[in-house]
């Protein structure tokens, strides 16, 4: 290779990454704000189970959360400790809710054994057996969730996995339905882990996909420029 081409090739690296770089400070977006919307792509769209368009879908209703099965009193503290926090990212109006009558409730969380949950919804059933945690979610024609169902088996966890399974799946409830490799800390973490506490970048996920100017029915390429958007100006 002669020296002509050498300095080409040189320039045209130095061109390339100047051009990066020009392009994250006009956007206005710094390593972070880009990794949280990689990581929002990767959690946000489409399902672990299922064949199902991989698209933004969230709740655009209360969550009204009705609980069955033998709760006890850690667990429902922890519940209402998820709930707060989640509430509190929430800006488009979105809350969830108790309620002591299942008739007006649109979710359940039972917490028992995997056998009791199948018995209740035994599409479930063949899943039991390998996850001490699951949930399912529904949405109407415009990919609004309107409704759901979990579980935390309480036979086979301890108390610090079930906390960690309440949290798990019922932030996964809201339309962050998928589990990735790239966070240790991250409640999407796809390797067992026992946290109890959302990681930072898992709260800036909870707040764009319940922020105002957040649409469902994006793939890809559309919510990329959304999320840019939100994160530049909001």
């Amino acid at each position: 290779m002669n020296k002509s081409i050498l300095f080409f090739l040189l320039i045209f690296t130095i061109s390339i990454s100047c051009n990066k770089d020009s392009e994250l400070i006009e956007i206005g977006l710094d390593e972070y704000e880009i990794d949280v919307i990689h990581y929002f792509k990767k959690v946000a769209l489409g399902f672990e189970f299922g064949i199902t368009r991989k698209i933004t879908r969230k709740w655009n209703s209360d969550m009204k959360i009705f609980v069955g099965g033998e709760p006890n009193t850690e667990l429902m503290v922890e519940l209402e400790k998820i709930k707060e926090e989640i509430n509190e990212l929430a800006t488009d109006g979105f809350e969830i809710k108790l309620v002591n009558d299942s008739l007006r409730s649109n979710y359940y969380i039972f917490f028992g054994s995997g056998i009791q949950y199948a018995k209740i919804y035994s599409s479930q059933q063949s899943l039991i057996e390998s996850n001490w945690g699951l949930f399912s979610v529904f949405w109407n024609g415009q990919n609004y969730i309107n409704s759901g169902s979990m579980y935390v088996d309480i036979t086979r966890a301890n108390l610090k996995e079930q906390k960690h399974l309440l949290r798990e799946e019922l932030t996964q409830s809201l339309g962050l339905p998928k589990d990735s490799p790239i966070y240790p800390e991250s409640i999407f973490q796809s390797e067992w882990t026992l946290t109890t506490n959302y990681a930072p970048i898992d709260k800036d996920l909870i707040r764009l996909l319940y922020h105002p100017n957040m649409r469902v029915g994006l793939n890809e390429a559309k919510v990329d420029g959304v999320l840019r958007q939100i994160l530049t100006y909001d």
